[in-house]
């Protein structure tokens, strides 16, 4: 890889704090795979996120323990619906329309996969246990490394080149994908049909979303490490956007 590219990640709110936040483990894998991870606030405005993803490589869109605000996709929210952060929604959908435009890959995991698929006009159903017929349980609880389920990758998919079709992956989420927004494809399912990647369907553009959260196996597990690697080098290898110098005459 001929240089470490720059890639900017979205925080977390804790509400009795105020402060932002984000697990180390994001970090950490985007670090080993060669990165340099730079964090950027939940401030939803359009300048700060523009400037934030002027000379950016890429784009990470970590987990969150909040749901997408059910009124983004048209509808009201379900009994079983948890809680929502409307700041962390629009900093995010505001990361991922300027990743839009400036063409930037994007690697969305857990509730940035939501978030994503929202952003192109998908829907998600708002809690798996109530509305999907016999689905798995996919909140496993501790410990969250735990590889708990299987999931069957599409043969054509970019994270098919990844794994063994039928990798095992850890599971952290009550909500997923419903209906893929625009642009989107299916990448791969768990048995019980639910949604564990998307991806985007045009072949030149890397924005892959993921279910589970890689970053919590990336040391260990081929699989995680490999997605990061990957996003990593198709990060690297995007022209270098060099700042403009002001001369004075």
């Amino acid at each position: 890889m001929a240089r470490s590219p720059r890639i900017v990640m979205t925080m977390r709110l804790e509400l009795d704090s105020g402060r932002f936040y984000l697990g180390r483990d994001y970090c950490e894998a985007l670090k080993a795979a060669g990165a340099v991870p730079l964090h950027a606030g939940l401030i939803p405005d359009r300048e700060y996120i523009k400037s934030v993803l002027d000379h950016a490589d890429g784009v990470l869109l970590p987990g969150s323990d909040t749901d997408v605000d059910p009124h983004l996709y048209g509808e009201e929210p379900h009994f079983a619906f948890k809680r929502n952060i409307p700041v962390k929604d629009r900093t995010d959908l505001l990361v991922l329309e300027e990743a839009d435009r400036l063409g930037l890959p994007v690697l969305a995991i857990c509730y940035g996969m939501q978030v994503l698929n929202v952003h192109r006009g998908g829907t998600l159903f708002q809690d798996i246990p109530h509305q999907v017929k016999g689905a798995y349980k996919h909140e496993q609880g501790m410990p969250l490394e735990r590889l708990s389920h299987s999931i069957k990758i599409e043969p054509l998919s970019r994270l098919a080149d990844l794994s063994s079709p039928e990798p095992k992956v850890n599971s952290h989420h009550h909500q997923s994908v419903k209906g893929p927004g625009s642009g989107l494809r299916i990448a791969a399912r768990a048995p019980d049909g639910v949604v564990e990647a998307i991806e985007d369907t045009d072949p030149d553009r890397f924005v892959v979303g993921v279910q589970w959260h890689p970053e919590l196996n990336w040391k260990d597990d081929d699989f995680s490490r490999d997605l990061f690697n990957v996003f990593v080098e198709v990060c690297a290898a995007r022209p270098q956007v060099v700042p403009e110098v002001l001369v004075m005459d």
